[in-house]
């Protein structure tokens, strides 16, 4: 099934360059030409991604996009002529998962809109697994073998952040930014706590360490060599 990408952009060039570029590329294309429109679209149609202009006809496109995030995590790629640095943290805050500013290329566009893709198919993964380690998302209730293993709500960020990046070293401050959303590095022993926490549920009968202690960089969830 072909994955749906609506365009909500009252520039017809610009309209006309993504339809060809995307269909291309294989997938379905929607196109509204104001914000208005583009919520009703955004309703109806359903789509995998939005291709989002700044500056729309009725509803700009800041609107749409905080619009779009109170119905529901749609990724969205925001394009604007606006290329201050003030102006992406702006469309960012606005709920937008990427930013690029016109004139733009449409190999990275079309680059960017793989990545996005990509990520939220990863996202929809009910069930995460890394060796015999289990971890549902639905429930966010982990299992090694038969065992179930209940998490606190940090301990759940805390492992299905290791899940989704397993064998990748995560350094202390990305996951102070991914697990508690700011960043207090060395400041705090808080995120050794917690692996300490999640070490002790996941072991608690003497299975294999997964999460392992990466010296003076972070943590990897991985087999010890």
């Amino acid at each position: 099934m072909k994955e749906k990408i609506l365009v909500i952009e009252d520039d017809h060039a610009i309209v006309n360059l993504l339809q060809r570029g995307l269909v291309h590329e294989g997938y379905d294309i929607a196109v509204a030409m104001d914000g208005f429109s583009g919520m009703r679209a955004v309703r109806e149609e359903k789509p995998d991604l939005v291709i989002l202009d700044w500056m729309l006809p009725k509803m700009d496109g800041l609107a749409v996009c905080q619009d779009i995030r109170e119905i529901g995590s749609i990724p969205i790629l925001m394009l604007t002529a606006k290329d201050a640095v003030r102006n992406r943290i702006e469309g960012l805050d606005s709920g937008a998962d990427d930013y690029m500013v016109k004139p733009f290329d449409l190999n990275e566009l079309l680059a960017r809109v793989r990545a996005l893709l990509r990520r939220t198919k990863q996202e929809r993964v009910t069930v995460l697994e890394f060796e015999d380690l289990k971890l549902d998302t639905s429930t966010r209730i982990a299992s090694r073998g038969a065992r179930k293993i209940m998490l606190t709500a940090k301990e759940y960020d805390l492992l299905e952040l290791f899940m989704r990046h397993p064998r990748q070293v995560l350094t202390r401050e990305v996951i102070f930014d991914r697990v508690w959303g700011y960043d207090f590095g060395g400041e705090s022993n808080v995120l050794d706590v917690y692996i300490r926490y999640l070490r002790q549920k996941l072991e608690s009968e003497d299975e294999q360490r997964l999460i392992q202690t990466a010296r003076g960089v972070g943590y990897v969830m991985r087999i010890a060599e």
